[in-house]
């Protein structure tokens, strides 16, 4: 849903940032503008609705205004269409009280743009086949998405394909997906107002400069707020896309860039290799969130987030951070640790966040008691065990990730007096 180039057999985001120069000559002068709460909604890209997919859409859903669910992906390749389609649970979808969107991921292209060519006809059908499966299902799609990586000088030859589709799926809205780069281009205007709206996409990811590269964000707040208002000044309809996700970098022993992987490591084994891990940062969107909230162009109706939170998913936020960034929160974490029994004598030191926040970094457990009650200890998951004559335990990971809701057993403890658990005393303190 973004647009992306090949390196090291990975795909990345590019995008071009925007000068500062705009928005201090007066971008706002004539923009309209509102302090109504935008519409809060979410993708739902996965290809695969597993056990949990359905699960996310079905509890999480609901705390959404509208769901867009990726229904077909094209890739034009050796002059041939290849068309996937997503076995979409429609019959899940029919029960939600919520409007449906769906999605056509289409990749690269560089044309010819026409009305009756190989990629246009297959464009017709598979939106045609997407608007009558969910037709006869009994979903009522609420705007047909077309997101299309293209270059920012081919955009009117796509606006050829638009003015096209949007014949096609009327009354159906169609809404196609733009890159901030795009704003800078005098075709643009003309293809925002082909289509019913547009979605301004504000993540990205620039090819690094090496592991500490400060510049390497997903989403800079400042890039997307001169952005939105950039965009306003078409006075078409728009949403803006912000990011939930994560990506793991790969730089090799010279910190030249590697690749980057969304879903595990990069596919890379040079030797020496290091990676790091680029989130999107809660703080940093809740802000925005709230500063849209108080002030935003009228014309910006809504916040699209790239992507549902789904049980099992380990580089995209849990759901309870989406939730708290929604209203404009920072999440917080909020780890505390508790005994578990296992045994006459035997407990595990378990650590639990109960926050709306990850926990990353230096975590340390404190284990007090009287002298000569704790038998025997031993830590876990990369943490270790410190005894104290005193009796005192402490079990220190300098760097541990906790996310929202996660339980993690971290060490265990055994007990000469059971009865004496009652006067062991645990605590969270700054960690090594």
């Amino acid at each position: 849903m973004i647009r992306r180039f090949g390196i090291a057999g990975l795909s990345l985001v590019v995008v071009a940032g925007l000068g500062v120069g705009w928005w201090l000559l007066g971008g706002r002068t004539g923009v309209s503008r509102t302090s109504d709460s935008p519409t809060q909604d979410a993708y739902v890209w996965q290809r695969d609705w597993s056990a949990d997919v359905v699960r996310a859409v079905r509890d999480q859903g609901p705390s959404l205004n509208r769901l867009v669910v990726l229904a077909a992906e094209m890739r034009w390749r050796s002059g041939h269409l290849e068309i996937t389609r997503v076995a979409v649970p429609w019959e899940v979808l029919s029960t939600m009280d919520r409007p449906i969107g769906v999605a056509i991921r289409m990749g690269t292209y560089s044309g010819p743009f026409s009305t009756d060519g190989g990629v246009a006809n297959g464009l017709r059908t598979v939106a045609r086949g997407i608007l009558d499966a969910a037709r006869s299902n009994q979903v009522a799609v609420a705007e047909l998405q077309l997101d299309f990586d293209c270059a920012d000088r081919l955009l009117n030859g796509y606006r050829v394909w638009v003015e096209m589709l949007r014949r096609e799926v009327q009354p159906v809205p169609l809404i196609i997906t733009g890159l901030p780069s795009w704003l800078d281009q005098e075709s643009f205007g003309s293809l925002a107002r082909a289509a019913d709206g547009f979605v301004l996409q504000v993540h990205s990811l620039e090819r690094p400069r090496g592991p500490d590269d400060p510049a390497a964000v997903l989403c800079d707040p400042k890039r997307a707020q001169r952005s939105v208002e950039k965009a306003a000044q078409l006075g078409v309809p728009f949403r803006v896309a912000l990011p939930t996700y994560s990506y793991r970098l790969a730089f090799d022993a010279q910190g030249r860039f590697l690749g980057a992987a969304a879903e595990g490591p990069p596919s890379t084994s040079a030797e020496g290799a290091v990676s790091r891990i680029l989130a999107a940062d809660p703080q940093a969107m809740a802000d925005l969130v709230a500063r849209w909230r108080m002030d935003r162009p009228a014309s910006m109706t809504g916040i699209l987030w790239y992507r549902l939170p789904v049980a099992g998913d380990q580089w995209n936020w849990r759901w309870r951070t989406l939730e708290s960034v929604m209203a404009g929160c920072p999440p917080r974490d909020k780890v505390r640790a508790t005994l578990a029994a296992q045994g006459p004598g035997l407990f595990d030191v378990q650590v639990v966040n109960e926050g709306a926040g990850d926990r990353t970094g230096p975590l340390a457990v404190r284990v007090t008691s009287a002298a000569g009650i704790v038998s025997g200890s031993d830590a876990v998951r990369g943490f270790r065990v410190i005894a104290s004559a005193a009796g005192e335990l402490l079990f220190t990971n300098a760097s541990c990730r906790l996310r929202s809701g996660d339980l993690a057993i971290i060490g265990w403890m055994r007990i000469d007096a059971p009865s004496s658990v009652e006067h062991l005393r645990l605590e969270i303190i700054p960690g090594p």
